[in-house]
């Protein structure tokens, strides 16, 4: 909108004949202005460009609908084990004292039931003498 206004007051003058060269010369360079500005918009909407979305239609979203249904049916009743801490882990190995802390154990008496996995199983082992285990 600038530019225009430049334009519009420079047409306006009635000057002599030897300075319309040079006015000329102003407007060309207001338009090589122009042109520059036009390359740069044009870049900025080459990047702003994305490939569009893939839309789903009306069976695929009922298809994935089911499917996700279909998957959440109810977990099988794991066996679970019951650990107690028994003594304090104060004064232990920092990764002991990690390992009671990832089964839950917060205090001396403190009891979690667990789901019995080789990954809690292990977890029981490494500090198994702070523990009583109840499956």
């Amino acid at each position: 909108m600038a530019e225009n206004k430049v334009e519009k007051k420079a047409a306006p003058k009635k000057a002599p004949t030897k300075k319309t060269a040079p006015a000329k010369a102003a407007v060309k360079k207001t338009t090589t202005a122009k042109a520059a500005v036009k390359k740069t918009t044009t870049a900025k909407a080459a990047v702003k460009k994305t490939a569009p979305a893939k839309t789903k239609t009306k069976t695929e979203v009922k298809k994935a609908a089911t499917a996700k249904t279909e998957t959440k049916k109810a977990p099988a009743k794991k066996p679970t084990v019951s650990v107690t801490l028994v003594k304090s882990f104060n004064g232990r190995l920092p990764s002991h004292r990690a390992t009671v802390a990832g089964l839950g154990l917060k205090r001396i008496n403190h009891t979690v039931e667990l789901q019995d996995t080789a990954e809690v199983r292990g977890m029981i082992n490494k500090v198994s003498y702070l523990l009583r285990v109840e499956v």
